[in-house]
């Protein structure tokens, strides 16, 4: 049986989404349509498949304004926000093509002496098969399609389950790939929460799962494919991200930086500094005590407005909840309130943005997801990564600084999958990987180098006729004499 489900807007309080979540037999339906049409799609031309996601984008760009206000309404973003992640998603299609045709598109081949191609190796890529795409809420368009667009560019096959706090994005995605003309089966799309995941992941035949989102999601995909190693598994998760102040003369830019790091989205992506650890000079105690100032200035309010707040809501009330008792917590522990996280009597799902001194308490390695950030003191440079590096998490981390050696020593010794100089730790660009290490992931980096985890390399060695070996393998030699 199909159980009913909707999504309320954080937003507005209404109904975003009404539908039934995927039963057992849509998604077995789903799973091995997605099978029977991986042995057609593969076969089709490279060029072919690539246009038919540059169709994916021309859909997205004629109905940019309607999508983002489906994503501004189910994710509580500001619209311009939304508007930028449509835009991203259009970008995405280009950067995805042109990465499989630099990493993934071309063979090569090493050949007999003088140039003759009767005699040589090869190297090709294969996709792997039909995949499962789990996607998040906070970038419920641009994520999963930074899975969805190389897959399929690569030859697979996708079968995408949507947020189920984000069914409508996860329909307009639909709606675009039925645009773009692919043959029936090649993308397909499930509705509901994780037990629908968990039945998809049963499947026998399945070659992939792509997951973008927290720890615990991450770990629970990991334990369920344990045993199953012909089943590629690529997981983006969290981040206990720090964000280093070192010295800095322009005191106005680092604190945009630092908003820009822990408070954009709400705090909700995994690359938004969590910890602020600061060397402690009198400049950088006067630049907390301007940012402390700054906090109450930042613009909140309703994320349809125009030109709109910075940002916008909490994807829902129990998460804002866990960002409040988080704080609680910490407070109840020693540390000292700067600026407290609080609600907001016009928009109850929005939180002020809150700042902590951890007054040296120790806190748990842990992704906070909200508008919640802890600094810490430090004695020099030294202590600064050192603290920064306490953590398990490895996706993003910062140094603000205007000495260049200070960077320097910052990327020698920081473990991170994306490191940042003068520039906020949820910074990003689609021409280079996006990945964590440690608890942020597994060795698969996304962004340009999402089409790696897409294919399998295939090593080919080859002669155009059957001919013996310049000299017989040793035991063979006596083999052809007559008795």
């Amino acid at each position: 049986m199909s159980q009913l489900f909707e999504r309320i807007s954080p937003v507005t309080g209404e109904v975003t989404w009404a539908g039934k979540s995927s039963n057992e037999s849509h998604i077995e339906q789903a799973m091995e349509g997605a099978d029977r049409a991986f042995r057609i799609w593969r076969q089709i031309p490279p060029s072919e498949r690539m246009a038919c996601l540059r169709r994916y984008a021309a859909y997205l760009e004629q109905h940019r304004e309607t999508i983002a206000s489906s994503i501004t309404l189910e994710t509580g973003k500001p619209l311009w926000e939304s508007r930028l992640e449509v835009a991203t998603s259009i970008s995405k299609v280009d950067l995805a093509i042109r990465a499989f045709q630099e990493r993934r598109g071309s063979t090569v081949r090493s050949s007999a002496p003088g140039g003759m191609v009767s005699e040589g190796s090869e190297i090709g890529y294969r996709p792997i098969g039909s995949v499962l795409v789990l996607g998040p809420f906070n970038l419920p368009l641009h994520l999963p399609g930074a899975h969805i667009v190389p897959a399929l560019i690569a030859g697979n096959t996708v079968v995408f389950k949507s947020s189920e706090k984000t069914p409508r994005v996860g329909q307009h995605i639909d709606q675009a790939m039925s645009a773009a003309g692919l043959p029936s089966g090649v993308f397909q799309l499930l509705q509901g929460g994780a037990p629908v995941a968990v039945h998809a992941m049963q499947t026998p035949s399945l070659g992939g799962v792509f997951f973008t989102g927290s720890r615990n999601g991450g770990l629970a995909i990991h334990r369920h494919m344990a045993g199953r190693p012909e089943v590629l598994v690529a997981l983006e998760m969290g981040g206990n991200n720090p964000l280093v102040i070192d010295q800095v003369s322009n005191v106005e830019a680092a604190i945009e930086i630092i908003l820009q790091s822990a408070y954009i989205t709400s705090g909700q992506r995994c690359s938004c500094a969590r910890r602020l650890i600061l060397v402690d000079t009198p400049s950088n105690r006067d630049l907390v005590h301007r940012l402390a100032g700054c906090l109450p200035k930042i613009r909140l309010g309703h994320p349809m407005a125009e030109p709109g707040p910075f940002y916008g809501t909490m994807i829902d009330l129990p998460s804002l909840q866990r960002v409040l008792d988080k704080q609680a917590e910490y407070v109840d522990r020693g540390m000292n309130v700067i600026c407290p996280a609080g609600t907001r009597s016009d928009m109850p799902t929005q939180l002020t943005p809150g700042l902590l001194d951890s007054n040296d308490v120790e806190t748990e390695d842990e992704e906070v997801f909200g508008p919640l950030l802890v600094l810490r003191w430090v004695r020099d440079l030294d202590a600064a990564i050192e603290q920064a590096s306490r953590t398990r998490y490895g996706l993003s981390a910062a140094i603000l600084s205007d000495n260049p050696d200070a960077w320097n020593q910052f990327r020698r010794e920081i473990d991170a999958g994306i490191i940042h100089w003068n520039h906020p730790t949820t910074g990003a660009t689609g021409v280079l990987p996006f990945g964590g290490l440690g608890w942020s992931g597994n060795h698969r980096s996304s962004g340009y180098f999402a089409c790696d985890y897409c294919s399998d390399p295939t090593a080919s060695l080859f002669r155009n006729t059957v001919a013996k070996a310049s000299g017989s393998p040793i035991g063979l030699e006596g083999i052809w004499n007559e008795s």
